[in-house]
């Protein structure tokens, strides 16, 4: 995904958004927090989707995670938009803020553009894209979805958990993993150290290679 990506600093611009003007490095401030565009306002997938982000808002909460929407049209659009979202999902509050761009400036810095969709005047679209960013400012992940994708909140929540656990230990999470399975050590930490750091021990996998390099642990 060429431009704003993994490992870069979030742009500090400031937004306007249904909660009033905001700088996005001190909205982040010490936290995770979740970035997302949608494409347009009143549109069937992007109601389903700001809407589960409404029914799961707890559940990032207790992982101390922030949310941040953002769409090309008005504030006033988006303030009108949120009573359907909430409607549709049995009153669960958009407590969140949605970010407008309607000069399409903040799509572009953020990486959040359409390449192939554009609106009735011509104009770009913005893309279904979700940025994870860490305390630091920094992209940790990134979701591309097209336009006809609604995204999977669970998988949202999974790799906050992931990336969480990872800032905090030296380890990855495997393929499939979910919160409470083993995760693996990284390749940086030598055995020794391993034995020092994860004193509740680990298991190294018996491999043809006879390399050590797959160790489980749980943390």
């Amino acid at each position: 995904m060429p431009g704003l990506t993994i490992g870069d600093t979030l742009p500090n611009l400031e937004v306007e958004t249904t909660q009033g003007k905001i700088k996005l490095h001190d909205y982040v401030a010490n936290t995770f927090t979740i970035i997302f565009s949608h494409p347009g306002d009143f549109t069937p997938v992007c109601t389903t989707e700001l809407g589960m982000m409404a029914v799961y808002a707890d559940k990032f909460s207790e992982r101390g995670v922030k949310l941040l929407g953002l769409s090309c049209d008005d504030v006033e659009s988006h303030k009108k938009w949120i009573k359907d979202i909430e409607a549709y999902n049995n009153g669960s509050k958009v407590t969140y803020p949605i970010a407008a761009d309607p000069n399409r400036e903040i799509i572009k810095q953020l990486n959040m553009v359409d390449p192939d969709e554009v609106d009735p005047s011509g104009q770009q679209t913005p893309s279904r894209a979700l940025h994870i960013v860490g305390p630091d400012k920094k992209i940790k992940l990134s979701f591309l979805y097209p336009a006809s994708t609604g995204r999977n909140m669970d998988e949202v929540v999974r790799v906050v958990d992931s990336l969480q656990k990872a800032c905090k230990h030296k380890i990855a999470t495997p393929a499939n993993w979910k919160p409470g399975e083993q995760v693996v050590i990284a390749p940086s930490v030598s055995n020794e150290q391993a034995k020092e750091m994860f004193p509740q021990g680990y298991k190294t996998a018996d491999l043809p290679s006879g390399k050590d390099y797959l160790r489980f642990t749980n943390v």
